[in-house]
């Protein structure tokens, strides 16, 4: 499935019908008077969360969506029908911005959720709104009023309260696969992943806690750099992060330095988003002194953990962290 988080779409609203003008014909009736009925509202444009979408390649390529008009005014008062509201759903996660106007219009982030983008054409009135005693028989309706048209860019951004950070190869798809039922593409080079990709992990006694596996940062993402640029924005909604930092690199404090710039250059409150610093590949280092392996984070502020994703090392440490910085931050966790 081809991943898409954003999304430039053309919405119109349904034109308003006409009203008419129309007059009583009725035997025995000399002087019936006006009765041209209104017209029908156009339809609007709605926006409706759904689980069954993932991302947003289906209104991608749509390009233009448009809602029916109202239909005109008939004869004996009758309203003209109402253009049908257009529905489309959009997956959980998806903010709704004005291009023109550059203001966001809403974030559909529950499944059934209804979001207005554009308002339906008020129909038009039909003469019998215009009789009066100066004239009883008027010839002239007004015309049905156009619905709203609006460029509108569309940004999914992933529902995930854990997000997994790290430079590439630092064995987030790894972490992620084996933590939940995600099963990730991994391999031993660079940018195996090249989409986000979400695990459901079960807490004991409780639901489950979605985790999203974020592509690899690199130095310069937030400008545009290697994948981060495009995957950033999907960490903004996370409430706790698991910064992964690859324990057999050259200088595994230097990686942990370049994704924290990262973060502070693309700002929208990630430096200061809750972290747990996640020291991986324990199986793989020349050395078991725990003490040695994290002499250079020191001066870290942050909870720290050593494990090992690929032999499961230690990860009931790392989900203990995990539960408790969740809990902390619904304020009901207690250090008792």
């Amino acid at each position: 499935m081809q991943f898409i988080d954003q999304a430039e779409i053309q919405v119109i609203a349904g034109r308003g019908g006409d009203g008419m003008v129309a007059y009583r014909r009725e035997k025995y009736v000399p002087a019936g008077g006006p009765a041209g009925g209104d017209g029908g509202n156009g339809g609007a444009v709605w926006f409706v969360g759904t689980t069954n979408l993932q991302t947003l390649l289906d209104i991608k390529y749509r390009h233009i969506l448009k809602a029916p008009e109202g239909e005109r005014g008939g004869p004996k008062n009758m309203t003209g029908a109402q253009g049908k509201d257009l529905i489309i759903g959009v997956p959980c996660g998806t903010l709704v911005r004005d291009m023109t106007t550059d203001t966001v219009l809403g974030d559909v982030t529950e499944p059934d959720q209804y979001l207005l983008v554009a308002k339906g054409g008020k129909g038009g009135y039909g003469n019998v709104h215009f009789a009066s005693n100066n004239n009883r028989a008027p010839e002239f309706a007004t015309e049905g009023k156009p619905g709203e048209e609006r460029e509108l860019l569309l940004e999914l951004k992933l529902l995930a309260e854990v997000g997994i950070i790290g430079l590439p190869n630092a064995g987030k798809s790894t972490l992620i696969s084996v933590l939940s039922a995600a099963r990730p593409k991994i391999a031993d080079y660079p940018f195996t992943t090249l989409i986000p990709n979400l695990g459901v992990v079960r807490r004991e006694g409780g639901d489950g806690v979605v985790f999203a596996d974020i592509p690899g940062l690199i130095a310069g993402a937030h400008l545009g750099v290697g994948l981060g640029h495009d995957f950033l924005r999907h960490i903004e909604r996370t409430r706790l992060l698991l910064h992964v930092v690859d324990l057999t690199s050259l200088d595994p404090r230097a990686d942990f330095d370049t994704v924290q710039e990262e973060l502070l250059a693309y700002g929208h409150g990630l430096p200061q988003r809750p972290q747990i610093l996640v020291l991986n590949k324990y199986d793989s280092v020349q050395t078991e002194d725990t003490d040695q392996l994290a002499a250079p984070f020191t001066d870290v502020n942050l909870p720290k953990v050593i494990i090992s994703a690929a032999s499961r090392h230690n990860l009931e440490t790392l989900l203990r962290l995990c539960w408790q910085g969740l809990d902390q931050l619904s304020g009901v966790y207690s250090l008792s």
